[in-house]
């Protein structure tokens, strides 16, 4: 199935100069889903003790994977989201930075974790979510996404961490 036709390309959103890459039309559709998250499951990474994903369209990718691969799942999530003790990672934008969370007790010592998200671009989010997985002792068996901008390099943020994606826009 070709995943990338159901992208809808939505100009100057969420402000002016931005193509934003719409994953709603694959949202929409049973069939696009399933093959999205079987061909995410395809992807061989190796034993997986746990899918973590990323807030919040990388739960729609996750929790299903995580069902598929029958491990458990554990959100990534902005500051002040998660109910419990928290470990934080702050990560540097364009302009600016951002953080996200983890709940202390979300990844154990020697787990193995997939991470998982939409899309990747400048991969601020993503690298900050393997510190995340690392800080509560677990290990990062790779990351994958739907959409990977590769234009904007956002690997090279993930250091040696293998990545993977389903539609890589040049």
């Amino acid at each position: 199935m070709d995943l990338a036709s159901f992208l809808r390309d939505v100009p100057d959103f969420p402000k002016p100069g931005i193509l934003f890459k719409d994953i709603t039309p694959m949202l929409a559709s049973a069939e696009a889903m399933h093959a999205a998250v079987d061909q995410l499951a395809a992807f061989d990474f190796g034993k997986i003790d746990r899918v973590g994903a990323i807030e919040s369209r990388g739960f729609l990718f996750g929790v299903p994977l995580a069902m598929k691969l029958g491990v458990g799942f554990v959100p990534v999530r902005k500051p002040g989201k998660l109910p419990w003790k928290t470990n934080r990672v702050e990560y540097v934008l364009e302009y600016g930075t951002d953080a996200v969370e983890i709940h202390q007790d979300g990844v154990h010592a020697g787990e193995r974790v997939l991470l998982v998200d939409d899309l990747m671009a400048t991969g601020g989010t993503m690298g900050a979510a393997c510190q995340l997985v690392e800080a509560c002792g677990g290990t990062v068996a790779g990351c994958a996404c739907v959409v990977e901008l590769k234009f904007l390099n956002g690997r090279a943020r993930l250091g040696s961490h293998r990545f993977e994606s389903l539609i890589a826009i040049d």
